[in-house]
């Protein structure tokens, strides 16, 4: 068994217990808080016996084996980093980090330590997108990725009457581009590999982030659109178009409904339901590859995540947004 720690004690890390309860392999051992109090009244309602307020203790203890990192976007490396030189194993949250500096910092750390990193990208396991990537031959030469993520967050309300919330302020490393473009990002460049060009623009609101934002990727026989947005919602699916069909996603982020929509009329509908919590399926890969002894997944790679990485780092460069956490490497 994996004994997992975690790092947060939010609603994505009740998300996480919930769905590693019903995952194989695992136990949930530990949990961290920077408060002793808000530590012990989470690890007790979810039955988890160990509690951390340090986490230089919680690296040194020999009652983990992995950590799972919910934290805030720009803690996310120096948390990883941490860990993983002990040799403890990473499932970290996306956006993996705050720029590519951070990420080769984390990968050089797994490397010394033995460790595992992973990115916890949901969408790229889930059923419906694996019968995606085993089907998308079936619509010939592709010539566009259109991917689109538009939800109003709940703290955009807030912000408009003069309460900056952590979601819009740029020294965590966060806005619409981060928290929801990636979901767009991940899944075409692990189809489609890095674009030869990217152009992007975007609304920059007053406190440092972009409330939305997309960008165009050009490759040698295709290009892709992306849309993102904190502060609209939009129920536009996703599509992959090919010269014999196309592919109709419902959601980019978590794929329920997938299809194929022959030239000749003809359907074909790729869609398997989760049937268990979508976190799930992510969690699975993680300990799989743990308990295989491989470095890293096949799906959610090291590679991906860093091409990932490098299309939003040229996009907020494009559009001018620059965080706290790039000051180290002067690339934004």
């Amino acid at each position: 068994m994996i004994r997992f720690g975690m790092i947060g004690t939010n609603f994505i890390t009740e998300r996480f217990i919930d769905a590693a309860r019903q995952t194989e392999g695992l136990e949930l051992a530990a949990v961290y808080s920077r408060t002793e109090s808000r530590a012990r009244e989470f690890a007790g309602r979810y039955g988890i016996g160990l509690t951390f307020t340090d986490l230089d203790e919680m690296a040194a203890s020999d009652r983990i084996d992995a950590v799972y990192i919910a934290s805030p976007n720009s803690l996310h490396a120096q948390q990883a980093v941490l860990f993983l030189s002990k040799g403890i194993h990473v499932l970290c949250e996306k956006p993996l980090a705050s720029n590519t500096g951070e990420i080769q910092e984390m990968f050089a750390a797994a490397e010394a330590g033995g460790a595992v990193l992973m990115e916890a990208v949901k969408t790229t396991l889930l059923p419906s997108f694996s019968l995606l990537r085993e089907n998308l031959h079936k619509i010939g030469p592709i010539r566009r990725y259109f991917a689109n993520y538009g939800q109003y967050s709940s703290r955009y309300d807030a912000y408009k009457e003069g309460t900056v919330l952590n979601a819009f302020r740029p020294e965590f490393s966060n806005g619409a581009l981060m928290d929801l473009g990636l979901y767009c990002i991940y899944p075409l460049v692990l189809l489609f590999g890095r674009p030869e060009e990217v152009k992007a623009s975007a609304y920059m609101l007053e406190s440092g982030v972009d409330g939305e934002g997309s960008l165009i990727a050009r490759y040698a026989e295709m290009d892709a659109v992306v849309t993102f947005s904190k502060i609209t919602d939009s129920h536009v699916p996703s599509e992959i178009q090919g010269e014999l069909g196309s592919i109709l996603i419902d959601k980019i982020s978590e794929p329920r409904s997938v299809q194929i929509r022959y030239r000749d009329g003809s359907t074909e509908d790729l869609s398997e339901p989760a049937g268990k919590p979508v976190m799930s399926y992510e969690i699975q890969e993680f300990v799989d590859v743990v308990r295989s002894g491989r470095t890293e997944s096949s799906v959610n790679s090291r590679d991906c995540s860093l091409a990932a990485a490098e299309v939003m780092e040229e996009a907020r460069r494009q559009f001018g947004l620059a965080f706290p956490a790039d000051q180290k490497y002067s690339k934004i």
